[in-house]
């Protein structure tokens, strides 16, 4: 079954709409006031999930100038986890065509929220590229790993050519460069940990830019984003975007209305819960004592926090409060919720976040689904990307092999 549109995706078509239509005449249709709409647009107030069904309809009303040309590209989703990327690009107008991805837990998380019109691969090695359909957009949040260089160097005395199939045999970026130079895509998302710029001294990234660059003849850009303002999480990740056109494109990347995400927007509401409070709350609405730290665990952070302060390092627990943004949530999140420790005040001992706040905290929708353990679900969403970073990468990707498309239109028309 097919996720429903983010938050952000429906925000923007309720924008559309609204420009197109009217603020007023939109806020009608709806049946809320015109205040209210305002508000969704401006995002003061967050978009239901319940209003993406009438906007469907609404916005398939609209003529193709307007809704643009972008639901035509065509993309492939490789080391794919749970599918944050997919959210993100699907959110931009794109359509998946092919995903790879072998851990067997993100499989079942990716299958129960993805329309499974097409298998989901497993270990990109036995991929075949002769199989993977054509497609305008490769994206890939791939692992880094170093590479070998005393190959090519042998090989540049000798005189003999190498490409990249020498400079990244036996990684997994290697599995993406074969594609992209054998499907040349229109353009590339490529995503990694911000340290991929200093891996191994350097080289790693080094090799990644040469063979994008040079072997493979692409125009690329790369940006280190933290997805703070997004969601209320301090995230760095590097971007990595690719054309095969030379045209300059230059991104501008800002924050949704330049707003200050805090913690308390994605946590539990123990007042008006929605469904997907639900499963993670007792009896009596409150947050279950699972997810508290035993009086053992808090000693240990505590003490080993103490440790640390007194020996002049930085290391120990990150206790936020709901005006706060929060450290990265990391994929060990699941052994004690050091880096991110809810507090409960007088309460008693903190808490770790739950799964369905880990989700939100990475941009993803109340409707995605969790169909595996918590221990799963914490690394899952810890190994994951924030969503409205990728749809907001992925529209101005988008806008940009519009724009190409227009201008070779344009030419061939003179």
């Amino acid at each position: 079954m097919k996720t429903e549109l983010s938050a952000a995706a429906t925000r923007r078509r309720l924008t559309t709409l609204a420009k197109l239509h009217g603020t007023r005449e939109v806020a009608q249709v709806l049946g809320h006031s015109t205040r209210t709409v305002e508000r969704w647009i401006s995002d003061v107030t967050p978009v239901p999930a319940l209003l993406a069904p009438a906007l469907d309809s609404f916005y398939g009303l609209l003529p193709t100038d307007v809704v643009g040309t972008s639901g035509s590209y065509r993309f492939v989703d490789l080391f794919a986890g749970i599918g944050g990327i997919r959210l993100g690009l699907e959110a931009a107008g794109a359509e998946c065509v092919f995903t790879s991805e072998w851990d067997k837990f993100a499989v079942k998380t990716y299958m129960a929220n993805h329309d499974s019109r097409h298998q989901v691969l497993g270990d990109i090695n036995s991929v075949d590229a002769a199989d993977v359909p054509d497609h305008d957009i490769l994206a890939a949040g791939f692992p880094c790993q170093p590479f070998s260089l005393a190959g090519v160097s042998k090989k540049n005395s000798l005189g003999r050519d190498h490409g990249f199939l020498d400079k990244t045999q036996g990684t997994l970026f290697f599995n993406v460069a074969e594609l992209i130079e054998k499907k040349r895509p229109k353009a590339f998302l490529l995503e990694n940990v911000k340290n991929l710029i200093s891996h191994d001294k350097g080289r790693t990234f080094a090799v990644i830019k040469e063979v994008l660059e040079k072997d493979l003849g692409y125009s690329i850009q790369y940006k280190v984003v933290d997805a703070k303002g997004f969601v209320p999480q301090h995230r760095e990740r590097i971007y990595i975007v690719g054309f095969e056109s030379k045209v300059a494109w230059d991104w501008n990347l800002v924050t949704p209305n330049h707003r200050v995400d805090k913690l308390g927007r994605i946590l539990h509401s123990e007042i008006e819960p929605v469904e997907a409070d639900l499963p993670y709350l007792d009896k009596f609405g409150q947050v279950d004592d699972r997810y508290v730290l035993s009086d053992k665990l808090w000693a240990y952070l505590q003490a080993y926090a103490e440790k640390h302060r007194l020996a002049g390092n930085g290391f120990g627990y990150g206790l936020v409060e709901p005006e706060h943004t929060t450290r990265t949530l990391s994929a060990r999140y699941h052994k004690d919720g050091s880096e991110i420790l809810v507090s409960r005040g007088p309460r008693g001992n903190p808490r770790r976040l739950t799964p369905r706040e880990c989700a939100r905290l990475m941009g993803f929708p109340d409707t995605f689904r969790i169909p595996v353990s918590d221990t799963q679900a914490y690394r899952q969403f810890g190994n994951s990307v924030v969503v409205p970073v990728i749809e907001a990468l992925a529209s101005q990707m988008i806008d940009h092999l519009d724009k190409l498309t227009d201008k070779d239109r344009l030419a061939e028309a003179s």
